[in-house]
């Protein structure tokens, strides 16, 4: 296929060029290319083209939990919404926490993927011989929760937690709040409200203080032992001061933010209640402000979702009940965009900070970036579109969004994956066309 007309944006430059795909991969970029016979054209009419989205946070829900998303369906979101490769966390049922567990999840996402996947490898309490003898292109990384999780994959044993940055054989990330303050804070919610705690009590009770003393200890055993440490999902500015500003190829210990801490503030439990009840908690429009202006600064490296659908019916129960997390693959860059045009980030960091960067951190394969020579993993983005977001229009497999009836600026046009198109205008395409991602 020969992209024409495109307003390319890569590597901190805007081009206006065409782009060459052959054999999956781009072939040729040039302000201006003669279609070889046979070549179909597309023509980009002047839209901004981008590298495709690289998302290195999602629950997809498989194995095990299946009736809230699995690979197929939540994949079909992705492509939809700009994503074209992602990682997946390991607190399936059964947890992956073991290289064999691990293998076969890969051997049933064959086929079944829309966009390009890779999975993480689980810490637990009782696994860190299996995580000692990790290859490093077995899993993308090692996901530690140090916070509270399900099944057996709350790593709070102290001499564990040490070994394992002290052995591990690749990046280790870490899911930060201090679980012994957060049940404090659950025991005096109860009391407090019974067991219809409002849902605005949730950044209490998931507190600045409890994310703050978990993402302490986190930096300071990856400093003690140089291990090489990123942390997901920041949500408080008390926890910037942990992280520096500067080049990612500097940085050893990096750090992420999520659309949904960027984009909402506890203002919105209000009108959203559980539907945006997630851990770590959204928080104030203070610390909102105060991520977005470490993106800009290079304090934050990376920018994520954390997709974590749960069922409509789940998270209407009261509070202890409502599952944390909420679905977002699908509308990841229309929030980015709206946050573009509020002046809030610019597209070259959302750019740098959805593609560029996490292809860098995670050592990805010929992806993240428009270059000759790469994985044609693209997306055509139309910023003077709206897009207003519509129940009947959800993809993800619990069929709700909590963006329903808002009005973003912005649309996704269309989705390359491994050179191939996999959605256009509305339509995802029937093939799935993702690849296990590869690592260096």
């Amino acid at each position: 296929m020969l992209i024409t007309n495109a307003h390319i944006i890569n590597e901190g430059h805007e081009t206006a060029a065409d782009l060459l795909i052959k054999n999956g991969r781009i072939e040729k970029i040039a302000p201006q290319i003669r279609a070889p016979a046979g070549v179909e054209v597309f023509d980009a009419q002047g839209l901004w083209l981008i590298p495709g989205v690289i998302d290195d946070q999602v629950h997809f829900r498989e194995p095990g939990l299946t009736h809230k998303g699995d690979l197929y369906t939540e994949s079909r979101a992705a492509v939809a919404g700009g994503t074209t490769s992602y990682m997946d966390m390991p607190n399936n049922k059964p947890a992956i926490t073991t290289r064999a567990l691990l293998a076969e999840k890969y051997a049933n996402a064959q086929g079944r993927s829309f966009a390009n996947y890779a999975f993480y490898f689980g810490g637990a309490n009782d696994n860190l011989e299996e995580i000692a003898a990790l290859k490093r292109d077995e899993a993308c990384a090692i996901k530690v929760f140090m916070g509270a999780s399900t099944g057996n994959m709350l790593v709070d044993d102290p001499q564990t937690l040490d070994g394992i940055f002290r052995r591990a054989p690749m990046m280790v990330v870490t899911h930060c709040e201090d679980t012994p303050m957060i049940v404090a804070s659950e025991n005096a919610a109860r009391a407090q409200f019974g067991e219809d705690v409002p849902a605005a009590e949730h950044p209490r009770i998931r507190s600045e203080a409890a994310c703050y003393k978990s993402t302490e200890l986190a930096v300071g055993l990856a400093r003690q032992h140089g291990s090489n440490l990123h942390v997901l999902h920041l949500t408080t500015a008390k926890e910037l001061a942990f992280f520096t500003a500067g080049p990612l190829k500097d940085k050893k210990i990096t750090v992420e933010a999520c659309v949904h801490h960027l984009f909402f503030s506890e203002a919105d439990y209000a009108s959203l209640g559980h539907l945006i009840k997630c851990n770590p908690a959204i928080k104030t429009e203070a610390d909102r402000r105060a991520l977005l202006r470490a993106v800009m600064e290079d304090r934050i490296d990376v920018i994520a979702t954390d997709h974590a659908p749960h069922t409509a019916e789940e998270k209407a129960n009261t509070y202890f009940k409502a599952p944390s997390g909420l679905p977002l693959v699908q509308h990841t860059l229309l929030m980015l965009l709206e946050l573009v045009h509020r002046g809030e980030l610019n597209m070259r960091t959302v750019v740098r900070k959805t593609s560029h960067a996490v292809a860098d951190r995670f050592g990805v394969v010929d992806r993240g970036y428009i270059r000759e020579g790469y994985w044609a993993d693209l997306a055509l983005v139309d910023h003077h579109a709206r897009t207003t977001v519509r129940k009947e229009d959800v993809l993800y497999k619990v069929g709700w969004s909590p963006l329903e009836g808002r009005t973003l600026r912005g649309a996704v046009r269309a989705t390359w994956v491994n050179g191939a198109l996999a959605y256009k205008d509305g339509v995802v395409l029937p093939q799935p066309l993702g690849q296990r991602l590869r690592f260096v």
